[in-house]
C-alpha cells in the first residue's frame, strides 16, 4: 500500500537524520514526502495510525499533567566530586564483590531531564518524566514530537526505555536568539530549557524546541532486560534508539579514570552539555548482589566535573527592559574565557541580588558557566579602587516612563504598555482571543505592523487601514478585510475585556470583571484612589497600588483617551445575577467538554450567577471535568471537591 510505503520511507529518513546523523536527502525533499503522506491520509482518514510520522504533533493544548507511577523507581545516583571519591566507590564495589572480577560501563552524563518511555505492540504508549522517582508526569503528546524517539519499533513485547531529554547547544542558541528577537528573556541554560520544553502544555511549542532523546536503560517488566548493561545499550541501538556513541566498557578503575579525563578535555567541543560521567557495573547479576542503599544504587556513581569559573571585573551595570516591563540589572564584564567561551555579560536578576553580593562597578568577581550561556556572578573577591555603587533608575531607561516596585515584589517594572521594549507582547495580549478577539491579528502580523512602525502603541490598532495591511507580507485584500472586520467588531466588546487588555499588572479576567461591575466605567476606575479600589472584591493593597500606578502614568492616560476616541466600549451595566441557580457557587473548568467550549461553559455559569476560577482551592464549589483533564482534577480529588461532567453542569444550569 502506498501510504505504508511512504511511512516506512519517512521513518527510515527520520532515523538516518535524527539518530545516526547521516541524512540521505535534503530537508526540502523530506518535507515533500511528508506533505504527500499528509495528503493521502487527509483523503483516507480511516487509514491514519498513531505511529505515522504525521502524528508526532497533534491535539489541543492541555490543562495540566496527570501523574502516574513508574514501573520501578527511577533512582538518582550518588556523586563523586573528585578522583579520590571515585576510588573510594571502586574500593567499596571490590570489597562487596569479594575480589570477583567485574567491569564498568562509562557513559557521558548528559545535562537534561530523565524520561521513561513505554512500548507495547511495537508502538510508543506512554512517556513519563522522572518526577519524584516514584511517580512522574504523563508527557506522551510532547514526547511524540521528539524525532529521535521512535514511535514504532520492531519489538512487539512490552518494554520500557529510560533516557535523557536534552536540547543541543546549537538548538539552544537558536531558541535564545529567537526569544531575544521577540523581546523575551533568554533561557539560562540548556537543561532548564529542555525540562521546560518537555512540560509545555502545547505539544506544538515542544515540537518547535527541537528536543533530543538519548536512551540509557532497557527494562522489561520493570527490571533490566539484558544480562549486561553494555548489551542493553547495543540492543536499544539496534531497535532504532539514539544511544550515545561516547561510551566505553572499562576493565578497571584506571580505564574509567582515563575515560573521564579524555572527555573532560573534550567537554567544550561536544554538541551538547555534560556535567560528568556515569559509571555502572556492567553485569546485572552483580548489580543485584551489590544492591541499593536507601537513596542510591551501590553499583553506579556519577562523577561530576568541576563547575567552570573564572575571575573578571564588572566594568559597568546597566538595566534592560523585558517583555513584561521587568527591569533587570545586567553586569558588563571585562571579557574573560570560561571553559573555552568568551563571556562579557551576566544577569544580576534584581537589586536585592546586587545587595546580597555586595557588588559595585569596578569590583573583581568570580563568574561561573555551569552550562549557562550567560554566566552568573558567584561572589565578589576584591573591591575595585574606584567603586561605583549601583542604583535602579527612577524611570524606564527605554521610554522614560514611570517604574514601580509593588510591595512584596523584588522586580521593578515599567508600566507603560506602549514602551517599545514590551510593545509586541502588549499588542498580542490585547488582540488575543480571550481579550479583544481580533481575528487574524496573530504573532506574525503583530511583528510586521510593529516592525514597520504602523503600530507604536495599542491604540494604533484602530488607526490601521485595509490598504496598509494588504501591502504586508503574506497578506492580501481578503486577509486584510478579515483583520479590519475583527478590529471593528472588537469595539463592541464589553468593558471587562478592555480592562484586561490594558495589561495592568495583577489585573486579569476576573479582576477586570469585578472592577467593571463595581465602578461601571473606565473613567471611574481611572479616578479611584487606593482606598476606593480596595472596596472591590478581591482587590487588596498590592493590586490597588498597581492599578493606581498604571493610571497615574501619562502614557497610559493618553492610551485610554485614544481608545475612547476610537469608539471602544468603556462603560458597563452590571447584570444582577444574584437570583440565578448558581449564585454563590465557584466553578473550575478542566479538560475538553463534549459540546461546550471553555468560553461557552464559562459564559453559561456566569449568566446563572456563578463564578469561574482558574485554580482549585477549598473555596471551589465544583470542578467541571472533560476529557484529558489535568492536575486540577487531581487537586479536586485531594480536597474532596465534587466533580461534574458536562451533563451534570447542564442539569444544574436548568
Amino acid at each position: 500500500m502506498e501510504i505504508e510505503q511512504l511511512r516506512a520511507e519517512l521513518r527510515r529518513h527520520e532515523h538516518l537524520y535524527y539518530v545516526l546523523d547521516s541524512p540521505e536527502i535534503s530537508d526540502a525533499d523530506y518535507d515533500k514526502l511528508l506533505r504527500e503522506l499528509q495528503k493521502l491520509e487527509s483523503a483516507h482518514p480511516e487509514l491514519i495510525t498513531p505511529d505515522s510520522p504525521t502524528q508526532r504533533v497533534g491535539g489541543a493544548p492541555r490543562e495540566g499533567f496527570i501523574k502516574l507511577p513508574h514501573s520501578s523507581p527511577m533512582l538518582s545516583l550518588d556523586n563523586a566530586l573528585n578522583e579520590g571519591e571515585l576510588l573510594d566507590f571502586d574500593r567499596r564495589v571490590r570489597e562487596l564483590l569479594a575480589g570477583e572480577p567485574f567491569q564498568y560501563v562509562a557513559e557521558l552524563k548528559l545535562d537534561g531531564l530523565s524520561m521513561a518511555a513505554r512500548y507495547a505492540d511495537g508502538q510508543l504508549q506512554l512517556a513519563l518524566t522522572r518526577g519524584d522517582g516514584a511517580t512522574g508526569e504523563d508527557v506522551t503528546p510532547n514526547a511524540r514530537t521528539i524525532r529521535s524517539l521512535p514511535l514504532r519499533v520492531s519489538e512487539s513485547t512490552p518494554f520500557e526505555v529510560r533516557g535523557e531529554v536534552i536540547i543541543s547547544n546549537l538548538a539552544f542558541q537558536r531558541l535564545n536568539d529567537e526569544r531575544e528577537q521577540e523581546g523575551l528573556p533568554r533561557y539560562a541554560n540548556p537543561r532548564n530549557s529542555a525540562a521546560g520544553s518537555l512540560r509545555m502544555l502545547d505539544p506544538q511549542v515542544t515540537a518547535a524546541r527541537k528536543l533530543d532523546f538519548y536512551a540509557y536503560f532497557y527494562l522489561v517488566n520493570g527490571v533490566p532486560g539484558q544480562p549486561h548493561h553494555s548489551l542493553a545499550l547495543n540492543h536499544l541501538a539496534a531497535l532504532g534508539f539514539k544511544v550515545n556513541s561516547a561510551r566505553r566498557v572499562c576493565a578497571n578503575v584506571d580505564e574509567l579514570l582515563a575515560f573521564i579525563r579524555e572527555f573532560e578535555a573534550q567537554r567544550d567541543t561536544l554538541p551538547y552539555e555534560i556535567d560528568g560521567v556515569v559509571a555502572k557495573v556492567d553485569s546485572i547479576d552483580q548489580q543485584n548482589r551489590l544492591g541499593w542503599t536507601a537513596k542510591f544504587p551501590r553499583w553506579a556513581i556519577a562523577f561530576k566535573y568541576a563547575a567552570r569559573q573564572a575571575e573578571t571585573v564588572v566594568e559597568k551595570i546597566d538595566v534592560q527592559v523585558g517583555r513584561t516591563g521587568a527591569l533587570t540589572p545586567v553586569a558588563h564584564l571585562r571579557p574573560v574565557e570560561v571553559s573555552g567561551v568568551t563571556v562579557s555579560r551576566s544577569t544580576l536578576h534584581n537589586e536585592d541580588e546586587i545587595a546580597r553580593l555586595g557588588l559595585a562597578e569596578g569590583d573583581t568577581v568570580v563568574v561561573e558557566r555551569s552550562g549557562d550561556v550567560i554566566p552568573k556572578v558567584i561572589r565578589v573577591v576584591a573591591h575595585g579602587t574606584d567603586r561605583r555603587l549601583f542604583t535602579m533608575p527612577a524611570a524606564c531607561p527605554v521610554c522614560q516612563g514611570h517604574v514601580v516596585r509593588p510591595e512584596g515584589e523584588v522586580i521593578w517594572r515599567c508600566i507603560n504598555v506602549n514602551c517599545p521594549a514590551r510593545l509586541k507582547n502588549s499588542v498580542r495580549h490585547f488582540a488575543s482571543r480571550a481579550v479583544m478577539d481580533i481575528t487574524g491579528l496573530g504573532r506574525e502580523l503583530v511583528d510586521q505592523v510593529v516592525d514597520k512602525g504602523l503600530v507604536r502603541g495599542i491604540a494604533d490598532i484602530y488607526q490601521l487601514t485595509a490598504d496598509q495591511l494588504a501591502a504586508l507580507e503574506r497578506m492580501g485584500a481578503k486577509s486584510a478585510e478579515r483583520v479590519m472586520a475583527g478590529i471593528e467588531k472588537s469595539k463592541t466588546l464589553p468593558l471587562p475585556r478592555v480592562i484586561n487588555g490594558l495589561g495592568i499588572p495583577f489585573v486579569g479576567e476576573r479582576t477586570a470583571q469585578v472592577l467593571a461591575d463595581h465602578f461601571g466605567s473606565l473613567a471611574a476606575i481611572r479616578l479611584a484612589d487606593e482606598p476606593a479600589l480596595q472596596q472591590v472584591e478581591d482587590v487588596g493593597p498590592k493590586v490597588s497600588q498597581s492599578i493606581r500606578a498604571f493610571f497615574d502614568d501619562e502614557h497610559n492616560q493618553a492610551l485610554v483617551d485614544r481608545l475612547n476616541d476610537a469608539g471602544l466600549t468603556l462603560t458597563h451595566q452590571k447584570v444582577d445575577r444574584s437570583g440565578g441557580p448558581l449564585a454563590g457557587l465557584t466553578f473550575v473548568l478542566t479538560g475538553t467538554l463534549p459540546t461546550l467550549s471553555r468560553d461557552e461553559a464559562k459564559a453559561l455559569i456566569e449568566a446563572a450567577g456563578g463564578k469561574v476560577s482558574g485554580s482549585v482551592s477549598k473555596k471551589t464549589s465544583y470542578v467541571v471535568a472533560g476529557e484529558e483533564a489535568g492536575s486540577k482534577l487531581d487537586k479536586a480529588r485531594e480536597l474532596n471537591i465534587p466533580i461534574l461532567d458536562e451533563a451534570a453542569l447542564q442539569a444544574k444550569l436548568e
